[in-house]
This record gives structure tokens, sequence and C-alpha cells, in this order.
């Protein structure tokens, strides 16, 4: 089994900060991709940002900018630096991840994701 830990939401003020952070944990052979979505009321669920296990990175035009990814493969962890952040940024804010686990001489590549964060940015 594996599990996706979140932490870091809250309430901010237009203009200010929050660093998200995820931990991955379980039966992990490698970690591919780490990213983080967001689901505003009434809306779908949309890619906020996402790194590779070689660090590459690609981000939402809306993120670009103000956002930064970046993840601790000793850690299995992955973190979302939020800075400028706007009322249009408020969601649910989860964590997904790519985890390729082993049976054997087998290996097979699983999705999994966090139980989401509230972030809302409110004066």
């Amino acid at each position: 089994q594996v599990q996706l830990v979140e932490s870091g939401g809250g309430l901010v003020q237009p203009g200010g900060s929050l660093r998200l952070s995820c931990s991955a944990s379980g039966s992990i052979f490698r970690i591919n991709v780490m990213g983080w979505y967001r689901q505003a009321p009434g809306k779908q669920r949309e890619l906020v940002a996402r790194i590779t296990s070689g660090d590459s990175t690609n981000y939402a035009d809306s993120a670009k900018g103000r956002f930064t990814i970046s993840r601790d493969n000793a850690k299995n962890t992955v973190y979302l630096q939020m800075n400028s952040l706007k009322p249009e940024d408020t969601a649910v804010y989860y964590c997904n991840a790519n985890i390729r686990r082993t049976s054997g001489i087998l290996y097979y590549d699983y999705e999994y994701w966090g139980q989401g964060t509230q972030v809302t940015v409110s004066s």
C-alpha cells in the first residue's frame, strides 16, 4: 500500500504565501512523477504543477512565476511554494504521484492521490 499525506494548507490574505508538502510512504520502488492539482467549487480538477524524477517541471499558466514545485527524493516528498496568492487560487489542492512498485522481477506503475488540503485566499 502507498499513502500520500499533504500538509500546509490554510487561510491567507491576497499577496501572501503558503507552502504545501506531500509525503509518500509505503511500498515504493521509485516515484516517477509527483504533482499538485486543485479543484475549486463547481470546477474541474486541474493541474497546477508537476515534477519528474529527473527534476523536469511544468506549470499551469496561472501558476507560472508565482508557484515553485520541488521534491526531496530521499524523503519521498514534494513541495509547492505558492507566492503572490490571489483569491482565484482558492481551492482544494491534491497531491498526485505516479509510483513504480515491484513484484518479483515485474514492475507496475500506479497513480495515487492525497486526501486534499484546503487553500483559501481571502481578506
